[in-house]
Protein backbone atom coordinates (compact mmCIF):
# COMPACT_ATOMS: atom_id res chain seq x y z
CA UNK A 1 0.00 0.00 0.00
CA UNK A 2 1.37 3.41 -0.99
CA UNK A 3 0.08 6.75 0.16
CA UNK A 4 0.72 10.21 -1.22
CA UNK A 5 1.47 13.12 1.01
CA UNK A 6 -1.15 15.82 1.00
CA UNK A 7 -0.68 19.04 -0.91
CA UNK A 8 -2.48 22.34 -0.62
CA UNK A 9 -4.96 23.07 -3.41
CA UNK A 10 -4.62 26.81 -2.77
CA UNK A 11 -1.89 29.30 -1.99
CA UNK A 12 -3.57 31.30 0.77
CA UNK A 13 -2.71 30.53 4.41
CA UNK A 14 -4.01 31.63 7.77
CA UNK A 15 -2.33 31.65 11.19
CA UNK A 16 -4.29 29.85 13.94
CA UNK A 17 -3.11 28.82 17.41
CA UNK A 18 0.51 29.47 16.54
CA UNK A 19 0.67 27.16 13.49
CA UNK A 20 0.19 27.59 9.76
CA UNK A 21 -3.10 26.19 8.47
CA UNK A 22 -4.34 25.88 4.91
CA UNK A 23 -7.22 28.21 4.04
CA UNK A 24 -8.09 26.05 1.03
CA UNK A 25 -8.64 22.37 0.46
CA UNK A 26 -5.82 19.87 0.89
CA UNK A 27 -5.39 16.87 -1.41
CA UNK A 28 -5.12 13.32 -0.06
CA UNK A 29 -4.60 10.21 -2.17
CA UNK A 30 -4.66 6.52 -1.23
CA UNK A 31 -3.02 4.08 -3.63
CA UNK A 32 -2.64 0.32 -3.99
CA UNK A 33 0.48 -0.20 -6.04
CA UNK A 34 0.14 2.16 -8.98
CA UNK A 35 -3.67 2.33 -8.71
CA UNK A 36 -5.49 5.14 -6.92
CA UNK A 37 -8.60 4.08 -4.99
CA UNK A 38 -9.36 7.25 -2.98
CA UNK A 39 -8.63 10.85 -3.91
CA UNK A 40 -9.98 13.67 -1.79
CA UNK A 41 -9.70 17.44 -1.78
CA UNK A 42 -11.16 18.75 1.45
CA UNK A 43 -10.96 21.48 4.02
CA UNK A 44 -11.86 20.48 7.58
CA UNK A 45 -12.05 22.52 10.77
CA UNK A 46 -12.69 21.21 14.26
CA UNK A 47 -14.42 22.50 17.39
CA UNK A 48 -13.73 20.50 20.56
CA UNK A 49 -14.90 21.31 24.09
CA UNK A 50 -12.66 20.00 26.88
CA UNK A 51 -12.23 20.32 30.62
CA UNK A 52 -9.56 22.61 32.02
CA UNK A 53 -8.21 23.31 35.47
CA UNK A 54 -10.52 26.36 35.61
CA UNK A 55 -13.67 24.86 34.02
CA UNK A 56 -14.21 24.21 30.32
CA UNK A 57 -12.73 25.60 27.15
CA UNK A 58 -13.12 25.12 23.39
CA UNK A 59 -10.33 24.37 20.95
CA UNK A 60 -10.92 25.46 17.37
CA UNK A 61 -8.45 24.49 14.70
CA UNK A 62 -8.24 23.35 11.08
CA UNK A 63 -6.27 20.75 9.18
CA UNK A 64 -2.71 22.08 8.91
CA UNK A 65 -0.79 22.18 5.66
CA UNK A 66 1.43 19.41 7.07
CA UNK A 67 -1.49 16.94 7.29
CA UNK A 68 -0.66 13.70 5.52
CA UNK A 69 -2.24 10.39 4.58
CA UNK A 70 -1.54 8.01 7.47
CA UNK A 71 -0.50 4.38 7.49
CA UNK A 72 -4.00 3.32 8.52
CA UNK A 73 -5.29 4.22 5.06
CA UNK A 74 -6.31 1.31 2.86
CA UNK A 75 -7.94 0.48 -0.46
CA UNK A 76 -9.71 -2.39 1.30
CA UNK A 77 -10.74 -5.65 -0.31
CA UNK A 78 -11.96 -9.09 0.80
CA UNK A 79 -14.77 -7.57 2.83
CA UNK A 80 -12.61 -4.79 4.27
CA UNK A 81 -13.87 -1.29 3.34
CA UNK A 82 -11.52 1.37 1.95
CA UNK A 83 -10.35 3.96 4.47
CA UNK A 84 -8.70 7.36 4.36
CA UNK A 85 -6.75 8.26 7.50
CA UNK A 86 -5.30 11.76 7.75
CA UNK A 87 -2.63 12.32 10.42
CA UNK A 88 -1.77 15.80 11.67
CA UNK A 89 -0.28 17.61 14.63
CA UNK A 90 0.79 15.83 17.81
CA UNK A 91 -1.11 12.57 17.55
CA UNK A 92 -4.32 13.80 15.92
CA UNK A 93 -6.02 11.80 13.14
CA UNK A 94 -9.18 12.03 11.03
CA UNK A 95 -10.53 8.84 9.43
CA UNK A 96 -13.18 8.37 6.74
CA UNK A 97 -14.40 4.81 6.17
CA UNK A 98 -16.36 4.13 2.97
CA UNK A 99 -18.97 1.57 1.94
CA UNK A 100 -20.79 0.74 -1.30
CA UNK A 101 -23.96 -1.08 -2.33
CA UNK A 102 -22.85 -1.52 -5.94
CA UNK A 103 -24.56 1.65 -7.17
CA UNK A 104 -23.70 4.28 -4.59
CA UNK A 105 -20.74 4.79 -2.29
CA UNK A 106 -20.83 6.75 0.94
CA UNK A 107 -18.78 7.76 3.95
CA UNK A 108 -20.18 5.17 6.35
CA UNK A 109 -18.11 6.23 9.34
CA UNK A 110 -16.23 9.34 10.45
CA UNK A 111 -13.90 9.22 13.44
CA UNK A 112 -11.51 11.66 15.04
CA UNK A 113 -8.62 10.96 17.37
CA UNK A 114 -7.32 13.94 19.30
CA UNK A 115 -4.56 14.21 21.88
CA UNK A 116 -5.34 16.15 25.05
CA UNK A 117 -1.64 16.00 25.92
CA UNK A 118 -1.01 18.45 23.06
CA UNK A 119 -0.80 21.59 25.21
CA UNK A 120 -0.49 23.91 22.21
CA UNK A 121 -3.92 22.79 20.98
CA UNK A 122 -5.53 22.08 24.37
CA UNK A 123 -3.95 24.53 26.83
CA UNK A 124 -4.57 23.89 30.54
CA UNK A 125 -6.40 20.63 29.83
CA UNK A 126 -7.20 18.75 33.03
CA UNK A 127 -6.93 15.43 31.15
CA UNK A 128 -4.22 13.89 29.03
CA UNK A 129 -3.95 11.14 26.46
CA UNK A 130 -5.80 10.18 23.30
CA UNK A 131 -9.59 10.49 22.85
CA UNK A 132 -11.51 8.78 20.03
CA UNK A 133 -15.00 9.86 18.89
CA UNK A 134 -16.97 8.66 15.88
CA UNK A 135 -20.34 8.81 14.11
CA UNK A 136 -22.21 6.83 11.47
CA UNK A 137 -24.47 9.78 10.65
CA UNK A 138 -22.76 10.98 7.49
CA UNK A 139 -24.66 12.44 4.53
CA UNK A 140 -21.70 12.14 2.15
CA UNK A 141 -22.72 9.80 -0.68
CA UNK A 142 -22.39 9.68 -4.46
CA UNK A 143 -22.96 7.47 -7.46
CA UNK A 144 -20.20 4.99 -8.23
CA UNK A 145 -17.73 6.31 -10.82
CA UNK A 146 -18.63 9.89 -9.97
CA UNK A 147 -16.98 12.59 -7.87
CA UNK A 148 -18.73 13.84 -4.75
CA UNK A 149 -18.67 17.64 -4.74
CA UNK A 150 -19.76 19.92 -1.90
CA UNK A 151 -18.24 23.40 -1.83
CA UNK A 152 -20.70 24.54 0.85
CA UNK A 153 -19.84 24.14 4.51
CA UNK A 154 -21.39 21.19 6.33
CA UNK A 155 -21.04 20.52 10.06
CA UNK A 156 -21.16 16.99 11.48
CA UNK A 157 -21.41 16.27 15.21
CA UNK A 158 -19.30 13.35 16.36
CA UNK A 159 -20.37 13.85 19.98
CA UNK A 160 -21.75 16.57 22.23
CA UNK A 161 -18.22 17.97 22.54
CA UNK A 162 -16.83 17.47 19.02
CA UNK A 163 -17.94 19.02 15.71
CA UNK A 164 -16.27 18.85 12.30
CA UNK A 165 -17.01 21.31 9.49
CA UNK A 166 -16.17 20.22 5.95
CA UNK A 167 -16.00 22.54 2.96
CA UNK A 168 -14.52 22.63 -0.56
CA UNK A 169 -14.90 18.85 -0.81
CA UNK A 170 -14.19 17.00 -4.03
CA UNK A 171 -13.76 13.32 -3.35
CA UNK A 172 -14.07 9.93 -5.00
CA UNK A 173 -13.68 6.42 -3.58
CA UNK A 174 -13.69 3.07 -5.40
CA UNK A 175 -11.94 4.84 -8.27
CA UNK A 176 -11.52 3.04 -11.58
CA UNK A 177 -8.69 5.25 -12.87
CA UNK A 178 -5.91 7.55 -11.78
CA UNK A 179 -8.05 10.69 -12.00
CA UNK A 180 -11.36 11.54 -10.42
CA UNK A 181 -14.42 11.24 -12.64
CA UNK A 182 -15.65 14.34 -14.45
CA UNK A 183 -19.20 13.18 -13.63
CA UNK A 184 -20.15 14.84 -10.34
CA UNK A 185 -22.65 13.99 -7.63
CA UNK A 186 -23.41 17.40 -6.17
CA UNK A 187 -24.56 17.76 -2.55
CA UNK A 188 -27.98 19.31 -1.98
CA UNK A 189 -26.48 22.43 -0.34
CA UNK A 190 -24.68 23.30 -3.58
CA UNK A 191 -27.86 22.78 -5.60
CA UNK A 192 -29.73 25.64 -3.93
CA UNK A 193 -29.14 28.42 -6.40
CA UNK A 194 -30.95 31.75 -6.45
CA UNK A 195 -31.85 32.76 -10.01
CA UNK A 196 -32.03 36.47 -10.78
CA UNK A 197 -35.19 37.80 -12.40
CA UNK A 198 -34.94 38.63 -16.15
CA UNK A 199 -34.05 42.26 -16.84
CA UNK A 200 -36.21 42.61 -19.96
CA UNK A 201 -39.48 41.47 -18.42
CA UNK A 202 -40.74 41.43 -14.82
CA UNK A 203 -42.75 38.27 -15.53
CA UNK A 204 -41.34 34.90 -14.50
CA UNK A 205 -42.58 31.42 -15.18
CA UNK A 206 -43.50 29.49 -12.07
CA UNK A 207 -42.85 25.79 -11.80
CA UNK A 208 -45.97 23.77 -12.52
CA UNK A 209 -47.67 22.22 -9.49
CA UNK A 210 -46.79 18.53 -9.33
CA UNK A 211 -49.62 16.09 -9.93
CA UNK A 212 -49.60 13.72 -6.94
CA UNK A 213 -49.40 10.05 -7.89
CA UNK A 214 -52.05 7.60 -6.69
CA UNK A 215 -51.68 5.95 -3.31
CA UNK A 216 -48.64 3.63 -3.36
CA UNK A 217 -48.82 -0.13 -3.30
CA UNK A 218 -48.32 -1.70 0.11
CA UNK A 219 -44.97 -3.44 0.43
CA UNK A 220 -44.05 -6.36 2.69
CA UNK A 221 -40.51 -5.96 4.07
CA UNK A 222 -38.95 -8.53 6.40
CA UNK A 223 -35.53 -8.94 8.01
CA UNK A 224 -34.13 -12.14 9.52
CA UNK A 225 -31.26 -12.88 11.88
CA UNK A 226 -28.34 -15.10 10.94
CA UNK A 227 -30.18 -18.10 12.34
CA UNK A 228 -33.11 -17.42 10.01
CA UNK A 229 -35.44 -16.04 12.68
CA UNK A 230 -37.61 -13.09 11.66
CA UNK A 231 -36.54 -10.00 13.59
CA UNK A 232 -38.26 -7.09 11.80
CA UNK A 233 -41.64 -6.85 10.07
CA UNK A 234 -42.98 -3.93 8.04
CA UNK A 235 -46.10 -3.59 5.89
CA UNK A 236 -46.50 -0.15 4.35
CA UNK A 237 -46.99 1.97 1.28
CA UNK A 238 -44.40 4.73 0.99
CA UNK A 239 -44.46 8.02 -0.91
CA UNK A 240 -41.36 10.24 -0.97
CA UNK A 241 -41.61 14.04 -1.18
CA UNK A 242 -38.32 15.67 -2.19
CA UNK A 243 -37.59 19.33 -2.95
CA UNK A 244 -34.66 19.56 -5.35
CA UNK A 245 -33.15 21.54 -8.18
CA UNK A 246 -34.75 20.68 -11.53
CA UNK A 247 -32.43 20.10 -14.47
CA UNK A 248 -35.08 20.95 -17.08
CA UNK A 249 -36.83 23.86 -15.33
CA UNK A 250 -33.61 25.22 -13.77
CA UNK A 251 -35.40 26.02 -10.53
CA UNK A 252 -36.36 24.34 -7.28
CA UNK A 253 -39.32 21.97 -7.52
CA UNK A 254 -41.11 19.50 -5.27
CA UNK A 255 -41.38 15.98 -6.65
CA UNK A 256 -43.40 13.05 -5.30
CA UNK A 257 -42.52 9.42 -5.99
CA UNK A 258 -44.08 6.14 -4.86
CA UNK A 259 -41.76 3.37 -3.73
CA UNK A 260 -42.61 0.29 -5.80
CA UNK A 261 -42.43 -2.92 -3.71
CA UNK A 262 -41.80 -5.20 -6.70
CA UNK A 263 -38.65 -3.22 -7.51
CA UNK A 264 -37.52 -2.61 -3.92
CA UNK A 265 -35.07 -4.75 -1.97
CA UNK A 266 -34.93 -4.76 1.83
CA UNK A 267 -31.78 -5.13 3.93
CA UNK A 268 -30.55 -3.97 7.30
CA UNK A 269 -29.79 -5.30 10.74
CA UNK A 270 -31.53 -6.14 14.01
CA UNK A 271 -29.95 -5.30 17.34
CA UNK A 272 -31.05 -5.35 20.93
CA UNK A 273 -31.75 -1.63 21.07
CA UNK A 274 -31.21 -0.46 17.46
CA UNK A 275 -32.70 -1.87 14.25
CA UNK A 276 -32.11 -0.60 10.73
CA UNK A 277 -34.25 -1.15 7.63
CA UNK A 278 -32.73 -0.16 4.27
CA UNK A 279 -35.03 -0.02 1.23
CA UNK A 280 -33.39 0.27 -2.20
CA UNK A 281 -35.14 0.92 -5.49
CA UNK A 282 -32.89 1.69 -8.47
CA UNK A 283 -31.04 4.89 -7.47
CA UNK A 284 -33.17 5.58 -4.39
CA UNK A 285 -31.94 4.42 -0.98
CA UNK A 286 -34.10 4.92 2.11
CA UNK A 287 -32.81 3.99 5.59
CA UNK A 288 -35.01 3.80 8.70
CA UNK A 289 -33.36 3.53 12.12
CA UNK A 290 -35.46 2.38 15.07
CA UNK A 291 -34.33 2.76 18.67
CA UNK A 292 -35.61 0.99 21.78
CA UNK A 293 -35.73 3.01 24.99
CA UNK A 294 -35.18 0.48 27.77
CA UNK A 295 -36.35 2.99 30.39
CA UNK A 296 -39.77 3.75 28.90
CA UNK A 297 -40.04 0.35 27.18
CA UNK A 298 -41.02 2.04 23.93
CA UNK A 299 -39.48 1.97 20.48
CA UNK A 300 -39.55 4.83 17.98
CA UNK A 301 -38.23 5.94 14.59
CA UNK A 302 -35.05 7.81 15.54
CA UNK A 303 -33.42 8.50 12.16
CA UNK A 304 -34.17 8.55 8.44
CA UNK A 305 -31.60 8.94 5.66
CA UNK A 306 -32.29 9.16 1.95
CA UNK A 307 -30.14 9.30 -1.16
CA UNK A 308 -31.80 9.68 -4.54
CA UNK A 309 -30.83 10.53 -8.09
CA UNK A 310 -34.04 10.93 -10.08
CA UNK A 311 -34.04 11.75 -13.81
CA UNK A 312 -34.67 15.51 -13.45
CA UNK A 313 -32.26 16.09 -10.54
CA UNK A 314 -29.14 18.14 -11.21
CA UNK A 315 -27.18 15.97 -8.80
CA UNK A 316 -27.45 13.44 -6.02
CA UNK A 317 -29.95 14.33 -3.30
CA UNK A 318 -28.59 13.07 0.02
CA UNK A 319 -30.17 14.15 3.29
CA UNK A 320 -30.97 12.73 6.70
CA UNK A 321 -32.19 13.46 10.20
CA UNK A 322 -30.80 11.51 13.16
CA UNK A 323 -32.79 13.25 15.92
CA UNK A 324 -36.34 12.07 15.21
CA UNK A 325 -38.91 10.77 17.67
CA UNK A 326 -41.72 9.36 15.51
CA UNK A 327 -43.97 6.26 15.43
CA UNK A 328 -43.71 5.56 19.15
CA UNK A 329 -45.01 2.20 20.32
CA UNK A 330 -44.73 -0.08 23.36
CA UNK A 331 -42.18 -2.89 23.16
CA UNK A 332 -43.84 -6.23 22.41
CA UNK A 333 -46.53 -4.63 20.27
CA UNK A 334 -46.74 -3.62 16.62
CA UNK A 335 -47.35 -0.04 15.52
CA UNK A 336 -50.29 0.41 13.12
CA UNK A 337 -51.57 3.45 11.24
CA UNK A 338 -54.07 2.70 8.48
CA UNK A 339 -54.65 6.39 7.79
CA UNK A 340 -52.32 8.34 5.54
CA UNK A 341 -49.77 10.21 7.64
CA UNK A 342 -46.83 12.46 6.83
CA UNK A 343 -43.47 12.00 8.53
CA UNK A 344 -41.69 15.39 8.56
CA UNK A 345 -38.00 14.54 8.18
CA UNK A 346 -36.55 17.80 6.86
CA UNK A 347 -37.92 20.93 5.12
CA UNK A 348 -36.73 19.42 1.82
CA UNK A 349 -37.84 15.86 2.50
CA UNK A 350 -40.88 14.10 3.97
CA UNK A 351 -42.51 10.67 3.73
CA UNK A 352 -46.19 9.81 3.36
CA UNK A 353 -47.11 6.41 4.78
CA UNK A 354 -50.19 4.37 3.86
CA UNK A 355 -51.66 1.38 5.75
CA UNK A 356 -48.56 1.14 7.91
CA UNK A 357 -47.83 -1.69 10.34
CA UNK A 358 -44.36 -2.36 11.68
CA UNK A 359 -42.51 -4.14 14.48
CA UNK A 360 -38.70 -3.79 14.66
CA UNK A 361 -38.22 -5.55 18.01
CA UNK A 362 -39.43 -8.66 19.87
CA UNK A 363 -41.00 -10.38 16.87
CA UNK A 364 -42.43 -13.78 17.91
CA UNK A 365 -43.06 -16.67 15.49
CA UNK A 366 -42.61 -14.38 12.51
CA UNK A 367 -45.91 -12.59 13.17
CA UNK A 368 -47.00 -9.14 14.27
CA UNK A 369 -47.84 -8.79 17.96
CA UNK A 370 -50.96 -7.06 19.30
CA UNK A 371 -51.62 -3.74 17.61
CA UNK A 372 -51.07 -0.29 19.10
CA UNK A 373 -52.94 2.19 16.89
CA UNK A 374 -51.73 5.64 15.93
CA UNK A 375 -53.58 8.75 17.02
CA UNK A 376 -54.97 9.34 13.51
CA UNK A 377 -56.69 5.96 13.53
CA UNK A 378 -58.01 6.57 17.05
CA UNK A 379 -59.40 9.94 16.00
CA UNK A 380 -60.92 8.47 12.85
CA UNK A 381 -62.69 5.87 14.98
CA UNK A 382 -63.70 8.45 17.57
CA UNK A 383 -65.54 10.68 15.10
CA UNK A 384 -68.17 8.05 14.10
CA UNK A 385 -68.65 7.18 17.78
CA UNK A 386 -69.24 10.84 18.67
CA UNK A 387 -71.66 11.26 15.76
CA UNK A 388 -73.49 8.07 16.74
CA UNK A 389 -73.78 9.15 20.37
CA UNK A 390 -75.02 12.59 19.29
CA UNK A 391 -77.67 11.06 17.01
CA UNK A 392 -78.75 8.64 19.75
CA UNK A 393 -79.04 11.55 22.16
CA UNK A 394 -81.07 13.53 19.65
CA UNK A 395 -83.44 10.57 19.10
CA UNK A 396 -83.80 10.18 22.87
CA UNK A 397 -84.60 13.88 23.29
CA UNK A 398 -87.23 13.72 20.52
CA UNK A 399 -88.77 10.59 22.08
CA UNK A 400 -88.94 12.18 25.53
CA UNK A 401 -90.46 15.34 24.08
CA UNK A 402 -93.03 13.25 22.23
CA UNK A 403 -94.03 11.32 25.37
CA UNK A 404 -94.32 14.51 27.42
CA UNK A 405 -96.41 16.13 24.72
CA UNK A 406 -98.67 13.10 24.45
CA UNK A 407 -99.21 13.01 28.25
CA UNK A 408 -100.20 16.66 28.30
CA UNK A 409 -102.66 16.08 25.45
CA UNK A 410 -104.41 13.32 27.36
CA UNK A 411 -104.52 15.48 30.47
CA UNK A 412 -106.53 18.11 28.59
CA UNK A 413 -109.67 15.89 28.31
CA UNK A 414 -112.12 15.64 31.30
CA UNK A 415 -114.61 12.78 31.91
CA UNK A 416 -118.31 13.95 31.92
Amino acid sequence: MRVKRSSAAGVCWTLLMGSVFAAHALTFEVMDGNSTCIKADLNASFSISYNTTNGTSAARFALPSSAAVGNGSSCGGAGVPPELLVSFGAGHALMLRFSSDGRLYRVANISLQYNLSDTSTFPQSSSTGLVMVMTNASEISARLNSTYRCVSSSTISLSAEVNITFSDVRMEAYMSGANRSTDESVCSADQTVTTAAPTQSPRTTAAPSPVPPPAPERGNYTLTNRNGTTCLLALMGLQLNITHRSRSLKQTVSEVMNLQPNRTTASGSCGVTVATLVLTEDLTNLTFTFTLNSTTQKFYLSAVNVSAFWPDMTGLFSEGNVSLNLLQCSVGRSYMCSAEQTLPILPSFSINTFRLQLQPFNVTAGRFSAVEECRLDQENMLIPIIVGVALAGLVLIVLIAYLIGRKRTHAGYQTI
